[in-house]
């Protein structure tokens, strides 16, 4: 069994489990009942089993006083007491045979004494011992819609191509919790924390060759072992885009992220160093994480660099064209046939029929301008996606707009990168992006990751990468 087996079979056995005990759940309203919430909320089909020291039953299920008293095996286990306590529940959950577990508890290297660091130390010694293993400390866990398990609840119960990789549990919370909107959907998500055992470098290594996984997205605060971090990036990159949002780049970053989970966070030249060797996809910032999520789980293999850009507000089209410019971009020629077609119903004063196609105000009235321009530049075969900004002056216009150009976007099969204009409704933002099309707040973020997922698509080429 290679290495990569191996890996991937201990980690399946975490998150596809077939039981789930949550050891120190509060009978109250505390913190730690969010995860027994969130089992619930996915419809967790496994075996739930409560440990308390005294409770004989919680919401419902009946609750053990500890892991080795529960009649049945347990294949992870949700350890929520506090941090002095942890060791000898990590050593019954080895004696008991649980395959991983999920610590909670902060107070460990993060804080920056020598007792949380031998305690964490003796973490890893007891993982490394065993063949148990650990996620965290001080972390929330995991999310795997597909078999029921998450760290909170309220997320998507919807499986997709996502991996996400994060250092911060909230963050990955909220991500979870806005994803959705915005069409993403989560194969696998893992809160890694201090990565006692557990680390960035496995999890990346694991979504490489998981083959529900199409996109990795990852939040670093640190990077242990680099050249197996890096040996790794670049074996993942050449089968699928790795977007890394890296903290700790700068003193002021560096010093949040080592109170937050105990990091040594790299240089910024370090890390730019890396990126550039492996094909991964360097981003800064929470809207361009959810931005190239998005892209790169909905734009297709192979999009070209030709772009037709249609819009209403003048302004917008011409700040559009120059984000395609600064991005590599080219405006694409635009058929004769194409011109003629718009030509047919788009006004002839206040509008534009070169690329951009300025339609004027007068198509935020008469929706079906809009809705035929789209259609137009789709069928050019000269347009290798359109970037439409746009909206009607009601709801009943939007909705037919929408509904629209989701069509136009079957039909064709040519990406559309939609633009954000200030009233246009959320419901239909959100209709396009489960349609698969990207919606973006402004036209310079459209292109920025548009322009993101092309460059890595012609790295990838390059390198002479095959599909799985």
């Amino acid at each position: 069994m290679t290495p990569i087996d191996e890996l991937t079979g201990q980690l399946d056995q975490i998150f596809y489990p077939d039981s789930v005990a949550i050891v120190g759940l509060p009978r109250g309203l505390k913190t730690g009942k969010v995860f027994l919430m969130a089992l619930m909320d996915q419809n967790f089909s496994g075996d739930i089993y409560p440990v308390h020291p005294t409770a004989e039953e919680i919401d419902g299920l009946k609750t053990y006083p500890s892991l080795t008293a529960i009649p049945a095996p347990v294949d992870l286990a949700i350890i929520l007491v506090p941090h002095q306590h942890v060791l000898p529940v990590v050593r019954e959950c080895i004696e008991k045979g649980v395959k991983g577990a999920v610590l909670f508890t902060a107070g460990y290297k993060e804080t920056g004494t020598e007792a949380g660091r031998n305690l964490e130390a003796e973490l890893r010694r007891l993982a490394k011992q065993s063949g148990m293993r650990l996620f965290g400390p001080n972390c929330m866990g995991l999310y795997v819609p597909e078999s029921g398990i998450s760290f909170f609840p309220g997320l998507s119960k919807t499986p997709g191509p996502v991996g996400f990789i994060s250092h911060s549990g909230s963050l990955a919370n909220i991500l979870g919790r806005i994803a959705a909107d915005k069409g993403i959907y989560f194969s696998k998500a893992a809160s890694l924390g201090n990565e006692c055992d557990v680390t960035g470098t496995d999890m990346l290594t694991y979504l490489a060759n998981d083959p529900k996984t199409a996109v990795i997205g990852s939040y670093l605060e640190s990077i242990g072992n680099g050249p197996d971090f890096l040996n790794a990036l670049k074996a993942a990159s050449q089968k699928k885009p790795v977007i890394l949002w890296k903290v700790g780049l700068n003193p002021e970053g560096r010093k949040a992220a080592d109170s937050h989970t105990g990091a040594l966070a790299s240089r910024r030249h370090i890390w730019q160093a890396v990126v550039k060797q492996c094909g991964a996809v360097p981003i800064k910032g929470f809207d361009v994480l959810t931005d190239a999520l998005m892209s790169f789980s909905m734009l297709p293999e192979g999009i070209g660099d030709r772009l037709a850009i249609l819009s209403g507000p003048g302004g917008m089209a011409v700040g559009a064209a120059e984000a395609c410019g600064d991005e590599g971009l080219q405006l694409a020629d635009l058929s004769e046939q194409t011109r003629s077609e718009l030509a047919e119903f788009v006004p002839k004063t206040g509008t534009s029929l070169a690329n951009p196609v300025d339609v004027g105000l007068g198509a935020s009235l008469d929706i079906d301008i809009y809705i035929e321009a789209a259609r137009a530049l789709a069928n050019d075969h000269g347009v290798d996606a359109v970037v439409v900004i746009g909206a009607g002056l009601n709801r009943e216009l939007n909705e037919k707009y929408t509904n629209s150009l989701i069509q136009i976007h079957r039909e064709t099969g040519c990406p559309f990168l939609m633009v954000n204009i200030p009233g246009f409704e959320k419901e239909f933002a959100v209709a396009f992006c489960q349609a698969q099309i990207p919606f973006f707040e402004t036209a310079e973020r459209a292109l920025s990751s548009y322009a993101m997922v092309r460059r890595y698509q012609l790295w990838r080429r390059n390198q002479g990468c095959r599909e799985e």
